[in-house]
């Protein structure tokens, strides 16, 4: 005979509604409880049917998450791998499921959405991005859909429970620490525009100059693709200027490893002739040749404090609005340099 919600509460001498309660690992049941009835469990062999329970609460149990671009392109960038194992590590401590969007189209990712909300197929939704304009943020809005943004929205910022680091404030200190080292020639290399945090990290590289009673030259700033081509492509154009830049700021540790690789078919010595300091501090970003001094940003928590912030949301539909700001670091290694002015 199978074992039921019944006899577990009877061996946890508690009442069945509290068994359920464990099951969900309600914050309202003392850690001791939840510790004698997990324990009956055990012992029992009783293993919860989540998919039954789900039908009965109208509850999936998956959180979507919306992707920037195509699968393909995101996963060869292993800031995406990271965000992920937060996500996947704050959704399984209440056991939820993660449901992400596949599409390689901009279009093809926007439908996927509409399936998932409409097909009732997740709970809410985070996307992994913010854009200036954003079809899916707009559309999960309008159908009063739970859902949590990765980065700071461009607009209705107190409307959005969102989860960033200090964009504007983490390239600012970068640029006055290029600044401090004698650096008045500093390039930018940021991804794509419409993406808000390549916004907020081009603002604070420019208000970094203007403090320091520097012009912006519009030669040095350069927007490329997150990835190691884009890095490339950045190196190409800037080596073909007149006076070349003495340090650049980088937005991403991949495109970083293409800036890093490219300088040197021009004979350039890193950090010698070329300071760089990138963002994100990714596994390779210490293994690079030379070890990249870069901006960690604390991805993992990223992910795991979204997933934490939707659930809240669904299981107290009137917790208020948040802003979790992730605190940055800068971490020191051997690609920049002092220089004589």
């Amino acid at each position: 005979m199978a074992v039921t919600i019944k006899d577990v509460a009877k061996l946890a001498n508690v009442a069945p509604s509290t068994v359920s309660r464990v099951i969900a690992n309600h914050p309202r049941i003392s850690e001791a409880t939840k510790q004698k009835v997990r324990e009956a469990m055990k012992d029992l062999g009783y293993h919860p049917n989540m998919i039954a329970r789900s039908l009965a609460n109208q509850s999936t149990k998956s959180i979507g998450l919306v992707m920037p671009s195509s699968t393909d392109v995101v996963f060869q960038n292993p800031f995406f791998p990271t965000l992920l194992r937060g996500l996947s590590e704050g959704a399984h401590e209440k056991q939820y499921a993660l449901h992400m969007t596949t599409g390689k189209t901009e279009e093809e990712i926007f439908q996927g959405v509409v399936n998932m909300v409409q097909g009732r197929q997740v709970d809410g939704v985070i996307l992994l991005y913010s854009r200036i304009e954003d079809r899916v943020l707009t559309y999960l809005q309008e159908q009063q859909f739970p859902f949590v943004v990765i980065g700071k929205p461009f607009k209705q910022v107190e409307e959005i429970t969102h989860v960033d680091n200090d964009n504007f404030r983490a390239m600012k200190e970068v640029t006055e620490y290029l600044l401090s080292l004698g650096h008045q020639h500093i390039g930018f290399v940021g991804g794509d525009l419409h993406l808000v945090v390549t916004i907020e990290r081009l603002l604070g590289y420019e208000k970094a100059l203007r403090d320091a009673g520097l012009d912006l030259v519009d030669d040095y700033v350069i927007h490329e693709e997150f990835l190691r081509e884009g890095g490339q492509e950045a190196v190409l154009e800037l080596m073909q200027l007149d006076v070349r830049p003495t340090a650049l700021v980088v937005a991403d540790d991949l495109m970083a490893l293409g800036v890093l690789n490219t300088v040197e078919e021009y004979g350039l010595r890193i950090p010698e002739d070329l300071s760089i300091i990138s963002f994100n501090n990714v596994l390779f970003s210490e293994m690079s040749h030379p070890p990249l001094t870069t901006v960690d940003i604390n991805t993992f928590d990223l992910g795991f404090e979204a997933a934490k912030s939707l659930i809240l949301k669904l299981e107290y539909p009137k917790e208020p609005i948040k802003r979790i700001i992730v605190p940055h670091v800068l971490v020191k290694r051997c690609t920049e340099k002092r220089i004589e002015v």
